[in-house]
């Protein structure tokens, strides 16, 4: 469904996470990543991944939203 690599990320404004896998919705058919902050409660969370995948504009030029660390 995807190559998107599994393992831990960096989000632009900091925080880290685990990507758990890619999964995808019952009635649209949309691929979600599956997440989990490496902080707080550190429950589960999906977002598309499209936006998973997206460059945002910061201060600093244009960056990943979540940026590749390791396969964790």
């Amino acid at each position: 469904m995807s190559d998107l690599a599994l393992g831990r990320y960096r989000h632009y404004k900091g925080g880290e996470y685990t990507v758990m896998g890619v999964a995808q919705h019952s009635e649209t058919g949309e691929a979600l990543v599956v997440y989990r902050p490496e902080y707080g409660e550190r429950g589960l969370w999906v977002r598309p991944l499209s936006m998973f995948q997206e460059s945002v504009e910061t201060q600093d030029g244009v960056v990943p939203r979540f940026a590749f660390i390791n396969a964790g």
